[in-house]
């Protein structure tokens, strides 16, 4: 069995924190890097978190690992402004993903939006899109694009929107087959499992794009609960 290190970048986020916690799980790593603004709690062996300026990230800061898993994303409410938000949502992915490449790491996997298009008149899906286009013309060895619906998990913060939301398409969901399937919520949780199942078991193509629906298809065998328990406390400190 080929063991893998693995890096993760948005750790503390709804499906970073979830992605972690399996990556920790699975027998396959042996590593689990985190690279987080602020320190966090945590407890595990396998788990390394290196706490860096995301403004001044070099390729230092990156060890070489097999997967590099993006999970960055925030609101423009949380960030304060759309300077902030397109920061966290575009201008950090990418620089991550350019020092990467530049580090060798083979394959980079990122999270983006379901509607994702750069040409898109939706700001949030605008962004999106220009990460992801962004992302292609940086002619990674190994791009994999996973575009989740509607998230749902627990959130530290409250999101209206995405309450509302998620009420709406849980009534909504009986009628949601076939092309409309693609709009169904899909869990934080069920991201996370996919993602790791791109990771492991997925064909290996230059680039791939992962649409919701085919996200709650993916079902890692690798990953499963370990008689040890995993203790996760992702609140930052101040």
């Amino acid at each position: 069995m080929k063991l893998r290190s693995a890096i993760v970048v948005g750790a503390t986020g709804l499906v970073g924190s979830e992605l972690v916690k399996q990556l920790c799980a699975c027998d396959e790593y042996v590593s689990v890097t985190v690279i987080v603004r602020k320190k966090i709690d945590f407890t595990h062996d396998k788990l390394m978190v290196k706490v860096r300026d995301f403004d001044r990230l070099e390729e230092r800061d990156i060890d070489f690992a097999h997967e590099v898993y993006c999970c960055l994303g925030t609101t423009i409410k949380k960030a304060g402004s759309r300077e902030a938000f397109e920061k966290v949502d575009f201008s950090y992915p990418l620089h991550i993903a350019s020092l990467a490449k530049k580090k060798g790491i083979p394959h980079f996997i990122v999270i983006t939006a379901m509607n994702a298009n750069a040409k898109s008149f939706v700001y949030y899906s605008r962004v999106k899109g220009m990460l992801e286009r962004d992302l292609i013309e940086l002619d990674l060895p190994q791009l994999s694009i996973v575009r989740p619906s509607l998230l749902t998990g627990a959130r530290e913060e409250f999101r209206f929107g995405e309450r509302v939301g998620a009420v709406i398409l849980a009534l909504l969901r009986p009628m949601l087959i076939g092309p409309l399937k693609r709009f169904k919520s899909i869990e934080a949780r069920q991201v996370a499992q996919a993602m790791l199942c791109i990771a492991l078991y997925e064909k290996k193509q230059k680039v791939a794009i992962y649409p919701s629906h085919q996200l709650q298809q993916l079902q890692p065998p690798a990953v499963h609960e370990q008689e040890e328990e995993i203790i996760f406390n992702w609140k930052e400190r101040e």
